[in-house]
């Protein structure tokens, strides 16, 4: 950016508040382990190790292996962002393919890719979605902040529930029979 162009501080928060809620609806930090763990598992087979003029290749029999699997985690990870709702595949898969990385791909990108990828596939296993919070109702009053039971005219015992129903009839359309006003506390008896 130049110091000619203005990008106003209101924007940078918007979009970091934006990226903050869309993170917030999907497993976002599993599928990051996942995909960080699937990088080392690929690259260390094919890496060369330059020591003077000396290298030292790090290929092995099961290098085309080890980039399915790092390929495959990779994959995982991305998808447990745009589709959260395959985390527990995603899981389940990420924590196969990172053990079997182990015999395969150098003990799993020594040791780095088996990690990442089991401590993200149990996160994705483990994560749940939230429940959006819905704002409380303001508790409906009869008279002048008096409570429904105080009201003249209202059919209502002080510590149970209202005896208006929807419907106007002045009946009761509690069916479970379990209110405070009759005793009952929630509690059956079994005669």
């Amino acid at each position: 950016m130049s110091a000619e162009t203005s990008v106003t501080s209101g924007q940078f928060d918007r979009r970091r508040q934006q990226f903050r809620a869309w993170r917030g609806t999907r497993p976002f930090w599993a599928g990051l382990l996942v995909l960080l763990g699937g990088l080392p598992i690929m690259y260390f087979p094919y890496a060369n190790l330059q020591i003077g003029h000396l290298t030292l290749a790090m290929a092995t029999t099961a290098g085309a292996g080890s980039l399915i699997i790092g390929v495959l985690l990779v994959v995982l990870g991305v998808s447990l962002w745009v589709q959260k709702h395959i985390r527990v595949f995603a899981g389940v898969a990420a924590i196969l393919l990172g053990l079997v990385s182990i015999p395969v791909a150098n003990f799993g990108g020594f040791i780095i890719g088996f990690l990442f990828a089991l401590i993200g596939g149990s996160m994705a296993v483990a994560w749940a979605p939230g429940v959006p919070s819905e704002p409380q109702p303001a508790q409906e009053t009869g008279q002048a902040g008096a409570p429904d039971w105080a009201v003249p005219g209202a059919t209502s015992a002080p510590g149970g529930t209202a005896h208006q129903s929807q419907d106007g009839t002045g009946e009761s359309n509690d069916l479970s029979e379990t209110s405070p006003a009759n005793g009952a506390n929630g509690r059956h008896s079994a005669d």
